[in-house]
Protein backbone atom coordinates (compact mmCIF):
# COMPACT_ATOMS: atom_id res chain seq x y z
CA UNK A 1 0.00 0.00 0.00
CA UNK A 2 1.38 3.39 -0.60
CA UNK A 3 -0.14 6.59 0.24
CA UNK A 4 -0.87 9.70 -1.79
CA UNK A 5 -0.46 13.30 -0.58
CA UNK A 6 -4.06 12.95 1.55
CA UNK A 7 -5.06 16.19 -0.32
CA UNK A 8 -9.36 16.46 -0.24
CA UNK A 9 -12.14 18.52 1.30
CA UNK A 10 -11.38 19.01 4.39
CA UNK A 11 -9.97 15.73 4.95
CA UNK A 12 -12.60 13.97 2.96
CA UNK A 13 -14.16 14.24 -0.51
CA UNK A 14 -18.03 14.43 -0.91
CA UNK A 15 -18.72 11.01 -2.52
CA UNK A 16 -19.68 13.13 -5.95
CA UNK A 17 -18.41 12.88 -9.23
CA UNK A 18 -17.40 16.52 -8.54
CA UNK A 19 -16.09 15.84 -5.14
CA UNK A 20 -13.85 12.70 -6.65
CA UNK A 21 -12.28 14.48 -9.43
CA UNK A 22 -9.29 16.09 -7.69
CA UNK A 23 -8.95 12.55 -6.13
CA UNK A 24 -8.95 11.01 -9.49
CA UNK A 25 -6.25 12.92 -10.52
CA UNK A 26 -4.32 12.97 -7.66
CA UNK A 27 -4.57 9.28 -7.24
CA UNK A 28 -3.54 9.32 -11.26
CA UNK A 29 -0.54 11.59 -10.59
CA UNK A 30 1.02 9.58 -8.36
CA UNK A 31 1.48 6.08 -9.98
CA UNK A 32 2.00 8.43 -12.86
CA UNK A 33 -1.27 7.98 -15.62
CA UNK A 34 -3.00 10.69 -16.81
CA UNK A 35 -6.52 11.37 -16.17
CA UNK A 36 -7.70 13.90 -18.70
CA UNK A 37 -10.69 12.90 -20.01
CA UNK A 38 -11.60 10.13 -17.85
CA UNK A 39 -14.86 8.53 -17.93
CA UNK A 40 -17.18 7.97 -14.83
CA UNK A 41 -18.74 4.43 -15.22
CA UNK A 42 -20.42 3.75 -11.61
CA UNK A 43 -21.29 5.60 -8.67
CA UNK A 44 -22.34 3.17 -6.12
CA UNK A 45 -19.97 1.26 -3.79
CA UNK A 46 -17.25 2.15 -5.62
CA UNK A 47 -16.79 5.05 -8.22
CA UNK A 48 -15.84 3.21 -11.49
CA UNK A 49 -13.73 5.55 -13.87
CA UNK A 50 -12.10 4.37 -17.23
CA UNK A 51 -9.17 6.00 -18.08
CA UNK A 52 -8.36 7.15 -21.91
CA UNK A 53 -4.94 7.68 -21.97
CA UNK A 54 -4.52 3.71 -21.39
CA UNK A 55 -6.59 0.60 -21.03
CA UNK A 56 -7.05 1.16 -17.25
CA UNK A 57 -10.18 1.25 -14.86
CA UNK A 58 -9.74 3.09 -11.93
CA UNK A 59 -11.69 1.79 -8.85
CA UNK A 60 -12.41 4.45 -5.76
CA UNK A 61 -14.09 2.67 -2.32
CA UNK A 62 -16.66 4.48 -0.74
CA UNK A 63 -16.21 2.66 2.59
CA UNK A 64 -13.06 4.29 3.66
CA UNK A 65 -12.23 0.97 5.61
CA UNK A 66 -11.84 -0.77 2.37
CA UNK A 67 -7.84 -1.01 2.36
CA UNK A 68 -7.65 -4.72 3.60
CA UNK A 69 -10.10 -5.59 1.51
CA UNK A 70 -8.39 -3.96 -1.67
CA UNK A 71 -5.29 -5.46 -0.46
CA UNK A 72 -6.64 -8.84 -0.60
CA UNK A 73 -8.27 -8.23 -4.32
CA UNK A 74 -5.25 -6.71 -5.54
CA UNK A 75 -2.90 -10.25 -3.93
CA UNK A 76 -6.19 -12.50 -5.51
CA UNK A 77 -5.82 -10.99 -9.10
CA UNK A 78 -2.11 -11.84 -9.08
CA UNK A 79 -2.62 -15.30 -7.72
CA UNK A 80 -5.72 -16.23 -10.40
CA UNK A 81 -3.01 -14.99 -13.21
CA UNK A 82 -0.86 -17.48 -12.40
CA UNK A 83 -3.38 -19.67 -12.11
CA UNK A 84 -4.42 -18.41 -15.79
CA UNK A 85 -8.29 -18.14 -14.60
CA UNK A 86 -10.37 -16.02 -16.64
CA UNK A 87 -10.58 -12.60 -13.98
CA UNK A 88 -9.79 -8.99 -14.18
CA UNK A 89 -5.88 -8.38 -14.17
CA UNK A 90 -4.09 -5.43 -12.43
CA UNK A 91 -1.40 -3.43 -14.30
CA UNK A 92 2.09 -4.74 -13.15
CA UNK A 93 4.00 -1.96 -13.02
CA UNK A 94 1.40 0.52 -10.41
CA UNK A 95 2.18 0.08 -6.48
CA UNK A 96 -1.06 -0.38 -4.91
CA UNK A 97 -3.34 0.15 -3.12
CA UNK A 98 -3.48 3.76 -2.60
CA UNK A 99 -4.85 6.12 -0.34
CA UNK A 100 -6.00 9.73 -0.66
CA UNK A 101 -7.84 12.21 0.08
CA UNK A 102 -8.38 11.64 3.71
CA UNK A 103 -8.42 8.07 3.04
CA UNK A 104 -9.86 6.94 0.28
CA UNK A 105 -9.01 3.68 -1.21
CA UNK A 106 -8.14 3.46 -4.59
CA UNK A 107 -7.02 0.65 -7.08
CA UNK A 108 -5.87 0.53 -10.72
CA UNK A 109 -7.45 -2.70 -12.79
CA UNK A 110 -6.50 -3.37 -16.65
CA UNK A 111 -9.95 -2.76 -19.01
CA UNK A 112 -11.76 -5.51 -20.22
CA UNK A 113 -12.70 -3.61 -23.48
CA UNK A 114 -13.81 -0.24 -24.38
CA UNK A 115 -17.67 -1.05 -23.69
CA UNK A 116 -19.06 -2.96 -21.19
CA UNK A 117 -20.46 -6.23 -22.57
CA UNK A 118 -21.86 -8.74 -20.03
CA UNK A 119 -21.11 -12.11 -20.64
CA UNK A 120 -23.66 -15.27 -20.40
CA UNK A 121 -25.27 -17.26 -17.63
CA UNK A 122 -23.59 -20.28 -18.67
CA UNK A 123 -20.34 -18.39 -18.97
CA UNK A 124 -20.96 -17.29 -15.57
CA UNK A 125 -21.51 -21.30 -14.30
CA UNK A 126 -18.82 -22.68 -15.81
CA UNK A 127 -16.43 -20.03 -14.38
CA UNK A 128 -18.03 -20.56 -10.94
CA UNK A 129 -17.11 -24.24 -11.30
CA UNK A 130 -14.01 -23.77 -12.41
CA UNK A 131 -13.22 -21.63 -9.39
CA UNK A 132 -14.80 -23.71 -6.64
CA UNK A 133 -12.61 -26.52 -8.24
CA UNK A 134 -9.29 -24.30 -7.39
CA UNK A 135 -7.34 -24.62 -3.63
CA UNK A 136 -6.57 -20.89 -2.52
CA UNK A 137 -3.07 -20.41 -1.05
CA UNK A 138 -3.34 -19.42 2.90
CA UNK A 139 -1.04 -16.51 2.21
CA UNK A 140 -4.23 -15.05 0.29
CA UNK A 141 -5.43 -14.71 4.31
CA UNK A 142 -9.09 -14.90 2.62
CA UNK A 143 -11.55 -14.46 5.39
CA UNK A 144 -14.34 -16.31 6.68
CA UNK A 145 -17.62 -15.15 5.28
CA UNK A 146 -20.18 -14.59 8.29
CA UNK A 147 -23.31 -13.05 6.02
CA UNK A 148 -25.07 -12.35 9.04
CA UNK A 149 -22.53 -10.29 11.10
CA UNK A 150 -21.97 -8.42 6.85
CA UNK A 151 -25.81 -7.54 7.17
CA UNK A 152 -26.14 -6.38 11.02
CA UNK A 153 -23.14 -3.77 9.82
CA UNK A 154 -24.96 -2.49 7.16
CA UNK A 155 -28.40 -2.38 8.58
CA UNK A 156 -26.48 -0.24 11.87
CA UNK A 157 -24.96 2.18 9.84
CA UNK A 158 -28.07 3.04 7.36
CA UNK A 159 -29.32 6.10 8.60
CA UNK A 160 -30.68 7.96 5.57
CA UNK A 161 -34.34 5.97 5.39
CA UNK A 162 -36.87 6.15 7.95
CA UNK A 163 -36.87 4.62 11.45
CA UNK A 164 -40.00 2.55 10.62
CA UNK A 165 -38.05 0.87 7.47
CA UNK A 166 -35.09 0.50 9.87
CA UNK A 167 -36.65 -1.49 12.53
CA UNK A 168 -39.07 -3.87 9.66
CA UNK A 169 -35.57 -4.61 8.54
CA UNK A 170 -33.94 -5.57 11.70
CA UNK A 171 -36.87 -7.83 12.60
CA UNK A 172 -37.04 -9.57 9.15
CA UNK A 173 -33.18 -9.78 9.37
CA UNK A 174 -33.64 -11.45 13.19
CA UNK A 175 -36.13 -13.77 11.64
CA UNK A 176 -34.34 -14.77 8.96
CA UNK A 177 -30.73 -15.47 11.18
CA UNK A 178 -32.34 -17.98 13.37
CA UNK A 179 -33.46 -19.54 9.81
CA UNK A 180 -30.02 -19.23 8.41
CA UNK A 181 -28.06 -20.67 11.73
CA UNK A 182 -29.85 -23.90 10.87
CA UNK A 183 -29.26 -24.62 7.66
CA UNK A 184 -27.17 -27.97 6.28
CA UNK A 185 -25.15 -26.70 3.45
CA UNK A 186 -24.44 -29.56 1.38
CA UNK A 187 -21.82 -27.82 -1.48
CA UNK A 188 -18.22 -27.78 -0.27
CA UNK A 189 -16.92 -25.16 1.94
CA UNK A 190 -14.15 -23.18 0.45
CA UNK A 191 -12.76 -19.97 -1.81
CA UNK A 192 -16.05 -18.04 -3.43
CA UNK A 193 -16.20 -14.85 -5.56
CA UNK A 194 -18.61 -13.63 -3.07
CA UNK A 195 -20.78 -11.67 -5.63
CA UNK A 196 -21.40 -14.01 -8.48
CA UNK A 197 -24.18 -12.33 -10.62
CA UNK A 198 -24.17 -11.67 -14.44
CA UNK A 199 -22.80 -7.90 -13.31
CA UNK A 200 -20.43 -9.19 -12.70
CA UNK A 201 -18.75 -10.98 -15.56
CA UNK A 202 -17.53 -9.48 -18.58
CA UNK A 203 -16.92 -10.17 -22.17
CA UNK A 204 -13.00 -9.92 -22.75
CA UNK A 205 -11.90 -7.76 -26.01
CA UNK A 206 -10.55 -11.00 -27.35
CA UNK A 207 -13.94 -12.48 -26.53
CA UNK A 208 -13.38 -14.75 -23.66
CA UNK A 209 -15.32 -14.42 -20.23
CA UNK A 210 -13.67 -12.77 -17.20
CA UNK A 211 -14.52 -12.70 -13.44
CA UNK A 212 -14.15 -9.21 -11.83
CA UNK A 213 -14.81 -7.33 -8.46
CA UNK A 214 -12.68 -9.14 -7.14
CA UNK A 215 -12.80 -8.57 -3.92
CA UNK A 216 -15.50 -10.05 -2.17
CA UNK A 217 -13.42 -13.48 -2.25
CA UNK A 218 -14.17 -15.28 0.66
CA UNK A 219 -14.31 -18.71 2.35
CA UNK A 220 -17.83 -20.24 2.63
CA UNK A 221 -20.34 -22.89 1.88
CA UNK A 222 -20.07 -22.68 -2.24
CA UNK A 223 -23.76 -22.09 -2.27
CA UNK A 224 -23.27 -18.36 -1.81
CA UNK A 225 -21.95 -18.33 -5.06
CA UNK A 226 -25.00 -19.75 -6.95
CA UNK A 227 -27.90 -17.79 -4.87
CA UNK A 228 -27.52 -14.87 -7.35
CA UNK A 229 -28.50 -16.59 -10.19
CA UNK A 230 -31.09 -18.51 -8.80
CA UNK A 231 -33.45 -15.62 -7.25
CA UNK A 232 -32.58 -13.13 -10.17
CA UNK A 233 -34.35 -16.31 -11.96
CA UNK A 234 -37.38 -17.45 -9.38
CA UNK A 235 -37.83 -13.88 -7.55
CA UNK A 236 -37.09 -10.75 -10.16
CA UNK A 237 -37.44 -12.58 -13.48
CA UNK A 238 -34.00 -11.14 -14.38
CA UNK A 239 -33.17 -14.14 -16.14
CA UNK A 240 -34.97 -16.15 -18.11
CA UNK A 241 -36.02 -20.16 -17.28
CA UNK A 242 -33.92 -21.38 -20.22
CA UNK A 243 -30.68 -19.61 -18.97
CA UNK A 244 -31.30 -20.66 -15.42
CA UNK A 245 -31.33 -23.90 -16.79
CA UNK A 246 -27.90 -23.26 -19.25
CA UNK A 247 -26.55 -21.98 -15.01
CA UNK A 248 -27.52 -25.85 -13.47
CA UNK A 249 -27.02 -28.00 -16.48
CA UNK A 250 -23.15 -26.18 -16.80
CA UNK A 251 -22.73 -25.82 -12.77
CA UNK A 252 -23.96 -29.08 -12.34
CA UNK A 253 -26.02 -28.23 -9.11
CA UNK A 254 -29.91 -26.71 -8.86
CA UNK A 255 -30.00 -24.61 -5.81
CA UNK A 256 -33.10 -24.31 -5.96
CA UNK A 257 -33.87 -27.76 -4.95
CA UNK A 258 -31.72 -27.57 -1.98
CA UNK A 259 -34.17 -27.46 1.57
CA UNK A 260 -31.99 -24.14 2.50
CA UNK A 261 -32.85 -22.56 -0.92
CA UNK A 262 -35.62 -19.92 0.34
CA UNK A 263 -33.64 -18.93 3.64
CA UNK A 264 -30.75 -18.35 1.16
CA UNK A 265 -32.54 -16.61 -0.78
CA UNK A 266 -34.24 -14.18 1.83
CA UNK A 267 -31.13 -13.00 3.37
CA UNK A 268 -29.16 -12.53 0.14
CA UNK A 269 -31.98 -10.56 -0.89
CA UNK A 270 -32.13 -8.24 2.62
CA UNK A 271 -28.18 -7.61 1.88
CA UNK A 272 -29.27 -6.32 -1.52
CA UNK A 273 -32.00 -4.55 0.05
CA UNK A 274 -29.95 -3.17 2.79
CA UNK A 275 -27.33 -2.29 0.53
CA UNK A 276 -29.54 0.04 -2.15
CA UNK A 277 -30.69 1.50 1.18
CA UNK A 278 -27.07 2.83 2.03
CA UNK A 279 -28.31 5.01 -1.59
CA UNK A 280 -31.23 6.84 -1.76
CA UNK A 281 -30.02 9.83 0.02
CA UNK A 282 -27.99 10.79 -2.93
CA UNK A 283 -29.46 8.93 -6.00
CA UNK A 284 -33.31 9.32 -6.34
CA UNK A 285 -33.20 6.51 -8.77
CA UNK A 286 -32.58 4.43 -5.77
CA UNK A 287 -34.74 5.93 -3.20
CA UNK A 288 -37.33 5.03 -5.52
CA UNK A 289 -35.90 1.82 -6.26
CA UNK A 290 -35.60 1.12 -1.80
CA UNK A 291 -39.37 2.30 -1.78
CA UNK A 292 -40.44 -0.50 -4.51
CA UNK A 293 -38.74 -3.18 -2.43
CA UNK A 294 -39.44 -2.59 0.98
CA UNK A 295 -42.99 -2.51 -0.06
CA UNK A 296 -42.64 -6.26 -1.49
CA UNK A 297 -41.01 -6.90 1.34
CA UNK A 298 -44.11 -6.43 3.23
CA UNK A 299 -46.37 -7.43 1.38
CA UNK A 300 -44.68 -10.62 -0.69
CA UNK A 301 -45.83 -9.10 -3.70
CA UNK A 302 -44.62 -7.00 -6.57
CA UNK A 303 -40.65 -8.86 -6.87
CA UNK A 304 -40.89 -9.26 -10.49
CA UNK A 305 -41.11 -5.32 -10.60
CA UNK A 306 -37.72 -4.91 -9.74
CA UNK A 307 -35.17 -3.11 -11.24
CA UNK A 308 -31.17 -4.83 -11.19
CA UNK A 309 -28.85 -2.39 -10.00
Amino acid sequence: MISGSGGGLDGGAEFTAEGLEPLLREACATVGLGSRGAELLRLGSNAVYRLTSLPVIVRIARDRSALAEMERAVSVARWLQTQDFPAMRVPESVAQPLVVGGGLVVTFWESVQEHVEYATVGELADLLRRLHWLEEPESLGLPYFDPLAKLAASLEELDGISGEDRTFLEERAASVAKDYDRLDFVLPFGMIHGDASIGNILRHRDGHAVLIDLDGFALAPREWDLIQTAIFYDRYRWHTKAEYAEFVHRYGFDLMNWPGYETLADLRELMMVAWLGHQVGTSERSAVEFARRIRSLRTGEGRDAWGPF
